[in-house]
């Protein structure tokens, strides 16, 4: 037996294909999907996504979003979503060093632009985490 999966992001359609396990990175904690899974839906947090295939494992960054587990297929709709082996740890670690500097110049507000400054250092840093992993 075997799942088909499908990560989408608001860009683009990144996978589509056949796979024996998942798992993914949950707003309550790591989960894992394997054929016949009962029906559920989850919060995703910027994290690790891992698939296997025939015994041999593929690594996704995943920058939050949802997963959806129907029957046999799983649905990660993600806001942002790449291979690990693409990152650009270089970037990534710029990327946070501008969100760190810019949340710190509004630490002390409770605003949408604070928030929304404490999930780009929080996908960065998940990023940088598991590019240095691989």
């Amino acid at each position: 037996m075997s799942i088909q999966l499908e990560i989408v992001t608001p860009d683009k359609r990144l996978l589509s294909r056949t796979v024996d396990s998942v798992r993914a990175p949950g707003s309550d904690g790591s989960f894992g999907v394997l054929p016949g899974h009962t029906p559920y839906v989850a919060a995703l947090e910027p994290g690790g996504l891992t698939i296997t295939e025939g015994g041999r494992e593929s690594h996704y960054f995943i920058g939050g979003g949802f997963a959806q587990v129907v029957g046999d297929r799983v649905y990660v709709l993600a806001e942002s979503a790449e291979p690990v082996e693409s990152i650009d740890i270089e970037r990534a670690e710029r990327a946070l060093a501008e969100a760190q500097a810019r949340l710190k110049e509004l630490r002390h507000e409770e605003s949408e632009a604070a928030r929304l400054e404490r999930a780009r250092v929080q996908r960065a840093s998940a990023r940088i985490a598991l590019a240095r992993r691989r």
